[in-house]
């Protein structure tokens, strides 16, 4: 079984690229040698990357081999529910997390508080079917994410209150995506996720909620709460978590329009980016959120033209980050004023004169390809003018090799690595 995140190669490659040439346009006033070195990626081991409790633990092992790209980690993992792949740090902390969450989930339907919400379930109408008693988990499943964003918005474009028993099946979909909802938000992982393997899960203890009564407290009860890699518990993760807990994707698409609408984002990219199909409704709600939190901040709209080009779920948690980079620096190093784009950068000029370059990944290194355009690009530079120009702050979710911290040192950048650590990243 392989995790179904999909490598944006490409898209990530071409990101380098422009962080080569973006670097170069702004020298500090001191010349840069041409690079003479320059690195291939590498694969690495396991210990060389992760710190111990993230290559083993209860139900799962992360394999010696790190296939590396020279940006980005790609991680397999083995575990008692198959064999997952996880590109990236951040996606392998959210596989691991899911992982516990799977075991936990399977604890649950194995104990007598769900066999008996089974039984109830049993005796309820049978309005979805008789393949919703005879195989809940398949019957759910195989209702599309599609479906249940139709449904929520006819609901929400009501201008009627509708009646419990107006059509009983729906009602029971419904249930059964707040009773998701509600465990997802207990055991700290996305609801939204793409592991099939956690989706089904949680179909079946929502199934067991909505037609059995199953409550979270009464499944969790025996086993003293939720036990997860590491649930995060600051107030902005709990305020996000508690949103994305009680509202319907239909709900948390209103709330995000109005938000955008105040910030200036014309309709019609607001539009293009909530239909977009690469982003969950998570998704969403934290670039929202974070964008949000810039205040005045001009050219959000920027950004969001360029979010759209995300074509898969890796690619959308990188904007994603980018997004969540830019908020952590306005609240924590200095207030951005305007967001601009080049080529596939993100260029936010704050009020302290910096132009902060956010670029998550997981190791860079000074390729021979990146060194080859830089070196290039400054030679059509020669013979432009010279005038005053901004500091450049490159901020990266990883690390970046010896070699190219040199490279970014002589160009007048600062580098700050392990933003995770300062920032806070929804996983």
């Amino acid at each position: 079984m392989k995790h179904p995140n999909r490598t944006c190669t490409a898209c990530v490659a071409w990101m380098l690229l422009a962080l080569a040439v973006f670097l170069m346009t702004f020298p500090p006033g001191v010349d840069a040698a041409p690079a003479t070195r320059y690195e291939h990626p590498a694969n690495r081991v396991v210990k060389d990357v992760l710190p111990p409790e993230m290559i083993q633990g209860p139900h799962f092992r992360v394999e010696n081999k790190v296939v590396s790209y020279g940006y980005m980690n790609r991680f397999t993992v083995t575990s008692d529910f198959g064999v997952f792949e996880a590109q990236g740090n951040t996606a392998l902390r959210k596989l691991l997390k899911e992982i516990q969450a799977i075991a936990r989930l399977r604890e649950i339907r194995r104990g007598d508080v769900y066999a008996d919400a089974v039984k109830k379930a049993g005796k309820a109408p049978l309005e979805f079917g008789q393949n919703l008693i005879t195989d809940p988990v398949d019957t759910i499943t195989g209702v599309p994410r599609g479906v249940h964003r139709l449904i929520d918005n006819v609901r929400l474009n009501r201008s009627t209150p509708r009646g419990a028993h107006d059509d009983p099946r729906m009602e029971q979909v419904l249930s059964v995506s707040a009773h998701k909802r509600e465990y997802a938000a207990a055991l700290g992982v996305d609801v939204y996720s793409s592991n099939a393997v956690l989706q089904k899960e949680l179909n079946s203890v929502g199934w067991a909620g909505a037609l059995g009564s199953l409550t979270v407290s009464a499944a969790m009860a025996p086993f003293g709460g939720p036990a997860v890699l590491a649930l995060q518990s600051s107030r902005l993760a709990q305020q996000m978590n508690d949103l994305l807990k009680t509202e319907t994707p239909a709900r948390l698409r209103q709330i995000n329009a109005e938000k955008l609408r105040a910030m200036g984002v014309p309709a019609d990219l607001a539009e293009s980016f909530l239909s977009h199909p690469a982003f969950t409704p998570r998704h969403n709600t934290i670039i929202v959120t974070s964008l949000w939190a810039l205040g005045n901040a001009q050219g959000r709209d920027n950004f969001l033209h360029l979010a759209l080009s995300a074509d898969d779920e890796e690619s959308a948690n990188f904007y994603q980050n980018m997004a969540e980079i830019m908020r952590g620096y306005h609240e924590k190093a200095s207030p951005i004023r305007q967001i601009t784009v080049s080529s596939v950068l993100v260029l936010a000029r704050a009020a302290n004169g910096s132009v902060l370059v956010p670029f998550p990944l997981d190791h860079g290194v000074w390729t021979e390809r990146a060194a080859d355009i830089t070196d290039n690009f400054m030679k059509g530079r020669e013979h432009q003018s010279k005038g005053s120009k901004p500091r450049v702050e490159l901020w990266v979710t990883g690390t970046l090799s010896p070699l190219f911290r040199e490279q970014m040192a002589r160009r007048g950048v600062k580098v700050n690595e392990n933003v995770y650590r300062q920032v806070e990243l929804m996983d």
